[in-house]
């Protein structure tokens, strides 16, 4: 395995959004999960599901001032964790997703 493959990154975040990780949000980083190359999973307590999964971010149920952890292992994993926690950490996705 190349040294970028095995690269790990991890952050923890707090999920800002006023409803939680609810479905819009979810599928906005579901999406964006998905552009990586990265594995990708969401941690919340001894929970990890798979952060390109909408389904399994749903059943964390994250409501609002949650702790998640972002955890990305791949040659991207650095670019991932950073985008995918802007997703988190913004108060409404409608920022994120509106069009310039």
């Amino acid at each position: 395995m190349a040294a970028s493959e095995s690269t790990k990154v991890t952050r923890s975040v707090e999920v800002k959004n006023p409803q939680g990780l609810h479905l819009r949000p979810g599928e906005v980083f579901s999406r964006k999960a998905n552009e990586f190359e990265s594995n990708i999973e969401i941690i919340s307590g001894e929970r990890r599901v798979d952060g390109k999964s909408l389904l399994d971010i749903a059943t964390l149920g994250a409501s609002q001032g949650t702790q998640l952890e972002i955890e990305a292992r791949g040659p991207d994993a650095e670019l991932a964790v950073e985008e995918l926690a802007k997703i988190l950490e913004t108060k409404s996705v409608d920022e994120l997703t509106r069009e310039p």
